[in-house]
């Protein structure tokens, strides 16, 4: 387990992005979320493996991203926090009939035992053009996210619904930064 890297994770449109930004801002290391990456890389390529063409093809690049974002972290002294990260894309590929969550992880452990959970927030939530799914497919992709980090036995905390400023607060003072 690496004690300074931490994950947010959640429900889809929460505004885990516009947290990490602004705790980026404020001079912390973050990592953005592999699926947008993937997303982005693939609207300009071959696009087989968006998520609404193949799920599958989708959450295997997102493994592999997470997996490259995490070696590439361990290398920084201080902090990180990662908008999703490997256990999300896990969650994923056992969606998309992969091997199970556990069969990825392993018995690896590369983050804070502590993941932050952001929550579902229907007037945050908006669909564009990487997020194509609606409220409810994101509500069910929290679910199995949750269900999958209590399986592993990560302790989740809920990340309140408040302003950025408040919630990078909170966060920041729950992983004794502040």
């Amino acid at each position: 387990m690496a004690d300074n890297l931490f994950v947010l994770t959640g429900c889809s449109g929460g505004g885990k992005s516009t947290l990490l930004h602004h705790l980026s801002e404020r001079g912390f290391a973050t990592v953005p979320e592999p699926g947008r990456r993937i997303v982005a890389e693939e609207v300009t390529g071959d696009g087989r493996a968006l998520p609404w063409v193949n799920l599958e093809a989708f959450a295997h690049r997102a493994v592999a991203m997470a997996r490259a974002d995490l070696e590439d972290a361990k290398r920084h002294d201080g902090v990180v926090f990662f908008d999703r990260g490997l256990l999300d894309a896990a969650v994923a590929l056992a969606h998309a009939g992969g091997p199970s969550v556990a069969e990825t992880m392993g018995d690896e452990r590369p983050y804070n035992d502590t993941v932050f959970v952001v929550p579902p927030w229907e007037e945050l939530f908006s669909q564009d053009a990487e997020r194509r799914h609606d409220f409810g497919a994101a509500v069910r992709e929290h679910r199995r996210i949750e269900e999958a980090l209590r399986h592993l036995a990560y302790k989740l905390i809920p990340v309140p619904k408040a302003s950025v400023e408040d919630r990078a607060s909170f966060l920041l003072a729950a992983c004794g930064l502040i």
